[in-house]
């Protein structure tokens, strides 16, 4: 399907709006009753993320992992921790994210605090730890379960675009939400999913968070696409909206924030929660200002 560029910019701009008002619902700290100021432990586990997420100013493999895992706690159930406590890492879909769960596991340990905080939490500090990552806002009080997630629910490298959306839609997110946030894609490696290309990643910046996922992905010239993500470059509910961020990072930014914050919240009752946004690198240093959006820097 020919879309023209003019179309797009205009949506481009369209959907920034769009953005700005769900993000003013989704993320803004009046929406949640917060019980006190976030610990300072939080601080501390910041600064050791910070050294496993950041090398030579580029985002290193734990962080993809933990951006990754968030989902993969999330999705099949609620972000209750039971991708580590349950055991979940061991299965086939988690293939990749058993160095992290380890990891998280003992820093939860080390640090006596909830597992599916963590698990959200140490995504949230990926993502803005990448160059150019936007400051998503995540909460610390869920509950933790041992209960495993019943497996085979979440979503392989080969689903059909129509699968993907109604499967998003059943967790109540559009199918703008998911053209959003399959763009997390711009920092990640293809593990099983395409056999021959195993380890490549899925644009050529993976060490920043930008949109060039978007471009690579539509145009073919990304070191390796999973067909699940051409499907939905192909399909008109999602590939209008990924071509439109591919335009633009700041629209891409502005619906991937609350779309990330809702993720991270699923089977989660938002009340008693503590706003720990504040423990996420500052993004004070002039490479992360310099590298960030325009959205970043007017701090929207």
């Amino acid at each position: 399907m020919y879309i023209s560029t003019s179309f797009i910019t205009v949506l481009a701009a369209t959907g920034t709006a769009q953005a700005l008002q769900l993000s003013d619902v989704t993320t803004s700290p009046s929406n949640t009753k917060h019980t006190s100021a976030c610990p300072a432990v939080w601080g501390e586990i910041s600064d050791t993320l910070t050294q496993q997420f950041l090398a030579d100013g580029q985002c290193t493999d734990a962080a993809r992992a933990a951006i990754r895992g968030a989902f993969h706690d999330c999705f099949n159930g609620a972000c209750d921790g039971s991708l580590i406590l349950a055991g979940e890492c061991s299965r086939i879909e988690n293939t990749g994210l058993t160095r992290l769960c380890g990891n998280l596991g003992s820093l939860a340990k080390e640090k006596d605090v909830g597992v599916a905080d963590l698990i959200q939490f140490a995504a949230a500090h990926a993502i803005k730890t990448c160059p150019g990552g936007p400051t998503v806002p995540v909460l610390i009080g869920r509950p933790d379960s041992t209960t495993a997630s019943p497996a085979g629910l979440l979503p392989s490298g080969n689903t059909a675009a129509s699968d993907l959306i109604k499967r998003f839609a059943a967790r109540g997110f559009s199918a703008i939400d998911l053209a959003a946030l399959i763009g997390a894609h711009t920092t990640a490696r293809n593990r099983i999913s395409v056999p021959d290309k195993a380890n490549l990643t899925m644009d050529s910046t993976p060490g920043q968070w930008d949109n060039k996922y978007y471009a690579q992905t539509i145009n073919g010239k990304a070191p390796v696409t999973l067909p699940s993500d051409k499907n939905l470059a192909n399909n008109p509910l999602t590939g209008v909206p990924m071509r439109t961020f591919a335009l633009s990072q700041g629209a891409w930014s502005l619906a991937f924030v609350p779309a990330m914050a809702k993720m991270g919240m699923l089977g989660v009752e938002k009340d008693g929660l503590v706003d720990c946004t504040s423990a996420l690198p500052g993004g004070s240093k002039k490479r992360d200002v310099r590298r960030s959006n325009v959205f970043e820097r007017m701090r929207w």
